[in-house]
């Protein structure tokens, strides 16, 4: 694509302003003038609108909304010369001084300023865009109150034309040289077609604003009339955004992550709370130094109470919002918190079984060659013409010998958990077992089991037996706790809860002493002889190698709860194991 081409709507502005620049120049002040002038002006404003509502319908998200904000903006700015023209053209009459639609063509570059300030080119959390909202509606009820405050005594209270052209020239020009500015900072930290877009604006806002500062003194003078000198320069304007607002269709504008420098984060709010503190000043102003009249001075006090009130509200709202972030963001680090603490315990429980696994091998292999020796001397001695002291010390050596040899058994069972074969698992099915094999030890009529299983639980990837040894486990303690408590309820339920399978046992009996370390090697509470303090940890090892979790803490209303998280089967084969092998 040549030069030309990539810049046909550029050129196209620049020879529609050139046309227009023609006839402002070589034809007399008239009536035909004034109408084409008018006309031309309606026609432009209106071409600028159909193209920005055209962006609109071609685009979505932030994007969409800058379009929304640039629409309105031309809106007001066509509703004031739509009455311009109006007055001038179908009335006959001069514009009088106050025109009652200037404060529409003072306000319609505020959507402007929103549309840019809201920064399509940036991505943004939620509740960052709510807070920029509140604070940019703050800043601009202020400058409502302030256009209140300083131009409404003169042209609605006492009519001061002089006093009400002067004030309200001044405010419209800082009103543009806050469009500029936003702009070209915007321009300067954005990239790519945005920055383009922003700086096109720029130059056409500039444009127009200054002019219209020689338009103003042109009036002023009375120099003025449609279809002037002056009004080259606010076609130029209108052509010059047509032409920008058409090439950023090509420009492809991307919106990137926010990157700002923290500080320019701060400006908004910033901003919005020193406008807010300036209203007391103000009211302070208007009682001890204001040399207009009572009634003027009146009204700008009761403005300044009532904007005082009204944009209270906004304050409250944000710090209310700003409140809830916070407290969102504490919970949300807490839960951080305590996942990053659970995951550190259970590495730290990992490495230790690990560690604790190969120690425990090597010394019970050791240990269980003399003891099968002894057993074995022992028989031998057992079989001889001995007394009968002698007898029963020797079968009481005998039954430590193989007490221990059924301790070393147990060692030996917790060093060597492999990951075995994993295949596709009915866990409803185990859990049912699991219960049932615990009928012959539990007191009837005083331990119950009570089974809910969800219909159609999901199968798990996993290896049967052990997890089996795993309900068995869990099942086994909390019917022993029971017993020891005189009777109680066990209760087992499984459910799917997001691709997870979820286990609790529930029990209403004493609880654990210390929940946090139940699953460390060793640790017991039952009596002598009756358990290793390896149970639990070898649950843990296998939950842990299934890929799930497992927790337990006491209820605050009595009894122990672990729960088991095991992932459900993403792809489920056909061929499913329940056994135990």
């Amino acid at each position: 694509m040549s030069v030309l081409q990539r810049h046909r709507w550029f050129v196209a502005a620049a020879g529609i302003t050139l046309a227009f620049a023609v006839v402002s120049l070589t034809a007399h002040q008239g009536n035909l003038l004034t109408v084409f002038a008018d006309l031309f002006g309606l026609v432009s404003i209106a071409a600028a609108l159909g193209i920005a509502i055209s962006n609109l319908r071609r685009t979505s998200g932030r994007e969409s909304t800058f379009w929304v904000l640039i629409s309105v903006g031309f809106v007001l700015w066509a509703f004031n010369q739509v009455a311009w023209t109006f007055w001038e053209v179908f009335l006959h009459r001069p514009i009088p001084e106050p025109f009652f639609s200037d404060i529409i063509l003072f306000f319609h570059p505020v959507p402007v300023i929103a549309a840019v300030a809201w920064r399509p080119d940036f991505l943004a959390r939620q509740k960052r865009i709510v807070l920029n909202i509140l604070n940019f509606l703050m800043l601009m009820g202020w400058w409502i109150f302030l256009y209140a405050f300083i131009v409404f005594p003169h042209q609605y209270v006492v009519l001061n034309v002089a006093a009400y052209n002067f004030d309200y020239e001044l405010l419209y020009g800082v009103q543009n040289a806050l469009v500029m500015t936003i702009l070209l900072l915007s321009g300067l930290t954005s990239s790519g077609g945005w920055r383009r877009v922003y700086l096109h604006f720029f130059g056409a806002f500039s444009l127009y604003a200054i002019n219209s500062q020689f338009l103003d003194r042109a009036s002023s003078n009375g120099t003025y009339y449609s279809g002037s000198f002056y009004d080259i320069g606010f076609i130029a304007t209108l052509a010059w955004i047509c032409a920008a607002s058409l090439s950023a269709r090509e420009w492809h504008l991307e919106t990137v992550k926010f990157n700002l420098h923290p500080r320019w984060k701060k400006v908004l709010p910033q901003t919005a709370m020193l406008a807010i503190l300036s209203m007391p000043v103000l009211g302070l102003w208007a009682l001890i130094f204001d040399k207009s009249p009572a009634t003027s001075r009146l009204f700008r006090v009761a403005t300044v109470l009532i904007a005082m009130l009204l944009l209270g509200a906004f304050v409250f709202l944000r710090q209310y919002l700003l409140d809830q972030a916070l407290m969102s963001l504490l919970r949300e680090s807490r839960r951080a918190y305590e996942s990053e603490k659970q995951l550190q315990s259970q590495l730290v429980q990992k490495e230790k079984l690990a560690s604790l696994g190969n120690l425990i091998a090597g010394a019970a292999r050791e240990i269980d060659h003399p003891l099968t020796e002894v057993v074995s001397y022992s028989e031998e001695l057992s079989a001889k013409n001995i007394s009968e002291d002698q007898g029963s010390l020797l079968r009481k050596i005998v039954q430590q010998a193989l007490r221990t040899r059924d301790l070393v058994a147990n060692l030996l069972t917790f060093a060597r958990q492999s990951h075995g074969k994993k295949t596709v698992v009915d866990l409803g099915m185990l859990l049912q077992r699991a219960a049932q094999m615990m009928d012959p030890r539990r007191q009837p009529g005083k331990v119950r089991i009570q089974l809910s299983i969800q219909p159609n639980l999901p199968a798990v990837l996993a290896n049967a037996n052990q997890l089996f040894q795993v309900f068995v486990e869990i099942t086994e303690n909390a019917v022993d706790a029971l017993d020891e408590a005189g009777g109680g309820l066990l209760e087992i339920n499984a459910l799917c809860l997001d691709d997870v399978v979820v286990l609790q046992f529930s029990d209403n009996g004493p609880g654990m002493r210390d929940p946090q370390r139940v699953f460390d090697p060793f640790y017991t509470t039952k009596p002598v002889g009756k358990g290793t303090g390896l149970g639990l940890s070898a649950v843990y090892g296998i939950v842990q190698d299934h890929g799930g979790q497992i927790t337990c803490r006491n209820k605050s209303e009595g009894g122990a709860l672990f729960i088991l998280k095991i992932p459900v089967l993403q792809q489920p084969a056909a061929q499913s194991a329940g056994a135990t092998g």
